[in-house]
């Protein structure tokens, strides 16, 4: 028997590290998914004219330099990663906006994504074993530049996987709180999504808050 662990991250490369951290502890790339908001244009997809910062790997650095400071081509560099996360992708979500995602969260959800329906995520989520509750907070989450990161992982294992996720995740509780605290009463597929600047104040508010006082 198997159990769906999901947690939030605040930034992709929480999210990424979270990721790379679960396959090297055995868990197959088959089983794992992110979805991370795209707003702030971290990501840019092969052909995208997108001119900032390309960062696929999600270490905080501009793959470009990165090439160049090793005299190899861009495709050297996603060559270079691994599982899960070489196969990430760009979409747009009615409800999210524009996202990263890879994994079979997105496969699941994917009849629903075609057909314009925002519940995709929402649905896929519930459907592997998430609370509709918890499902909206990562929705909502998603909404305002973060990254989830789903697993299907054996139950005997879960609470050792759990352990991995936890390393840098949101506390889910505390956020939905605090949304609630700002006037959220639930995830609304027709809200305007974050544009990069409210994705950046958020990150920045919320980084702010954890800082030892």
């Amino acid at each position: 028997m198997t159990t769906t662990i999901s947690r939030l991250y605040d930034s992709p490369q929480a999210a990424s590290q979270a990721v790379r951290d679960l396959e090297g502890a055995g868990v197959p790339s088959s089983d794992i998914s992110v979805v991370a908001s795209n707003a702030d244009n971290w990501y840019a997809g092969d052909g995208s004219r997108k001119t900032r910062k390309i960062d696929r790997d999600m270490d905080g650095t501009d793959d470009r330099a990165e090439s160049a400071g090793v005299g190899a081509g861009l495709g050297a560099v996603l060559g270079g990663t691994a599982g899960l996360l070489a196969g990430l992708g760009l979409m747009a979500i009615p409800g999210l906006g524009p996202v990263v995602a890879a994994g079979w969260l997105v496969a699941t959800a994917t009849g629903a994504l075609a057909g314009g329906a925002a519940g995709g995520i929402i649905g896929a989520l519930t459907a592997a074993g998430v609370t509709k509750e918890d499902a909206e907070v990562y929705a909502e989450g998603i909404r305002r530049g973060g990254t989830l990161v789903c697993a299907r992982v054996p139950d005997a294992d879960g609470a050792r996987y759990e352990a991995i996720l936890d390393q840098s995740a949101v506390n889910i509780r505390e956020r939905a709180e605090s949304y609630r605290e700002a006037g959220w009463s639930g995830f609304d597929p027709s809200a305007r999504p974050f544009d990069a600047e409210q994705v950046r104040t958020e990150r920045e508010m919320y980084r702010d808050r954890s800082m030892p006082r």
